[in-house]
């Protein structure tokens, strides 16, 4: 009689632990399907393992961004997690914990590691069990459990992951959008004069920018430019940058007047904090000249008379400092065929396979070679010098070329 009263005693605890893991099943199971937050996930997890569990001692591990942070605990001093996460580390199955190992895990007799595609993404310690009756039992249910949270977790940050991704694609386009308004799409091409662009962004959006302005029928001034920065917030700073350029080139008589007030207003948005490198020329063609400013910008790359020469720098970026500390506007004569190459460092810094660099040299020859050639058929060939010399490569970073002839 004695017998089958302890048998029936043993078939009540037994059920009585089949229900309550069910209904911890299900408990946790909504709220993974009503979005409970991963700190309530965190504090149900605590509270099943103390109160329906009778756990003692407990240390919970997830890994987002790979830094391991303790979540939830029970009697574990969180001053221990780093050095208790190397040693969790060095395992990739559920393990008893033997009493010769580092005195750090006294009090604890467990350890379930959780893997995903064989990378770990969450580990529990669990120590003090008080019911030692059908312990593999519930052992295996919380390592059930611990699963459960874990995934639940790892799939809350892949699910923001990719929301934060498709937002920030979305923006890219957004800006992209924005930016190929901003580049002209047809540069005039007349019997005085004409002008060919090569406009290639890395990722699809990038910080050159280059324009075209009309005065009148005999004058015209074209600008290329180098934002610092990539992604939107370059592109955000282009189309302020355009906006003004548009404004003030047609307030002030002269390019020295125009590029120190372009500093000022550059400089009140961006604080220096981004700055831009500019060349802007302005073409005269019934006196044949062209004047220009180089604020910072890579030199462009004029021949005339025969004779190839650099346009160099005379002055600081725009937007670096609250007031240029000096502008000086060149003068150039433009002889017949005169050929203007700008372009932005993304060109000369592009590499082969051999990591070596396109070059100026590259470039100098190239204008010497094709001068004779009108913008667009210039700015093909060059394209195809491009290709050929960086082979299978992608391109790795922003280039812009602007190319002028005077006929």
């Amino acid at each position: 009689m004695n017998r089958e009263l302890a048998l029936l005693e043993k078939l009540e605890k037994e059920l009585s632990l089949k229900q309550l893991q069910i209904k911890s099943l299900l408990t946790i199971t909504q709220a993974i399907n009503d979005n409970v937050s991963a700190e309530g996930l965190f504090n149900m997890y605590k509270s099943f393992l103390s109160w329906e569990m009778g756990i003692e001692k407990m240390a919970l591990f997830i890994v987002q961004e790979n830094i391991w942070t303790c979540t939830t605990h029970i009697h574990f001093d969180e001053k221990n997690a780093s050095e208790l996460i190397n040693i969790l580390l060095q395992h990739k199955r559920l393990h008893t914990i033997k009493p010769d190992e580092p005195e750090i895990l006294s009090g604890f007799n467990i350890i379930i590691p959780v893997f995903h595609k064989e990378i770990p993404i969450a580990y529990s310690i669990i120590g003090g069990i008080k019911e030692k009756e059908d312990l593999y039992n519930k052992i295996q249910f919380i390592t059930t459990i611990t699963n459960i949270i874990a995934v639940a977790i790892e799939n809350k940050r892949l699910f923001k992951k990719q929301i934060e991704q498709e937002r920030y694609q979305r923006e890219m386009e957004l800006a992209s959008q924005v930016q190929q308004l901003l580049i002209p799409e047809f540069l005039p091409s007349e019997k005085a004069f004409a002008l060919s662009k090569i406009y290639k962004p890395h990722f699809n959006i990038g910080g050159d920018y280059l324009d075209y302005i009309r005065f009148d029928e005999n004058r015209f001034a074209f600008c290329i430019a180098d934002i610092s920065g990539k992604g939107v917030g370059a592109a955000l700073l282009m189309a302020n940058f355009q906006a003004i350029t548009q404004s003030l080139i047609f307030q002030y008589r002269d390019l020295e007047t125009f590029v120190f007030a372009l500093n000022q207003s550059v400089y009140r948005i961006t604080k220096s904090d981004k700055y831009i490198t500019l060349f802007v020329a302005e073409v005269d063609l019934n006196k044949k000249i062209m004047r220009y400013v180089n604020a910072g910008h890579y030199p462009p790359i004029i021949k005339s008379n025969g004779v190839v020469k650099r346009l160099e720098s005379s002055c600081s970026f725009i937007g670096a400092f609250e007031k240029l500390p000096e502008i000086k506007e060149e003068q150039v004569s433009l002889s017949k065929d005169t050929m203007i190459l700008c372009f932005t460092d993304g060109l000369t810094d592009l590499r082969n396979n051999q990591e070596e660099f396109f070059g100026d040299k590259a470039l100098e020859d190239y204008v010497d070679k094709h001068d004779h050639l009108h913008p667009e058929e210039f700015n093909a060939g060059l394209m195809t010098e491009i290709d050929l010399f960086r082979g299978e490569l992608d391109i790795n970073d922003d280039i812009a070329v602007l190319t002028c002839k005077i006929f």
